[in-house]
């Protein structure tokens, strides 16, 4: 599935803004923004290195994937929300990057752990009814499964800098 976001807020829990996961390819609410971890500055181009603390800011909101401790309205796991305003939230908007390899590589799957709470981005079977009828449940699991891994599936990619391309060749200096 897809991670998805739209203004429609859980009825329970936090009552923040929803994340869901759902199948459809043209979903234009399926769009995030890979950014730096809250307060810290991350230059465009830049890869992402495994390990690597970052933010996801929802582009159709401007609201940043988030967790903490409610529970989640359909599994009883932990709810993931979106929140904030114009891309700033808080420190429950960081999420570390969990891959092999040096760097986060566009087609790898990859795992995104909460760094507040530690548990994984996931989805399960779990599925909605009115009014998000047919979307997944997305929320926190403690531990790790093949329930959370995702992929980068289409987007705008940019180039690393010139010094990162560097650094391929010349580890050694």
């Amino acid at each position: 599935v897809r991670l998805h976001s739209h203004d429609v807020r859980y009825g329970s829990g936090s009552g923040q803004q929803s994340v869901t996961g759902v199948s459809a390819a043209d979903d234009g609410n399926s769009y995030w923004r890979v950014r730096g971890r809250t307060a810290a500055v991350c230059q465009r181009g830049t890869p992402v290195r495994c390990g690597q603390a970052i933010r996801l800011t929802h582009l159709g909101t401007g609201r940043n994937l988030h967790s903490h401790r409610f529970t989640s309205p359909l599994s009883g796991n932990q709810e993931v929300s979106a929140f904030g305003e114009a891309g700033e939230g808080d420190y429950l908007d960081d999420w570390t990057v969990v891959c092999s390899g040096t760097y986060w590589v566009r087609d790898d799957e990859v795992r995104f752990q909460h760094t507040s709470t530690e548990v994984f981005l996931s989805v399960t079977g779990e599925q909605y009814g009115r009014p998000i009828h047919g979307q997944k449940e997305v929320h926190g699991m403690a531990t790790s499964s093949q329930n959370n891994y995702w992929k980068v599936m289409e987007g705008i990619f940019m180039q690393p800098s010139e010094a990162f391309q560097m650094e391929q060749y010349h580890a050694e200096l």
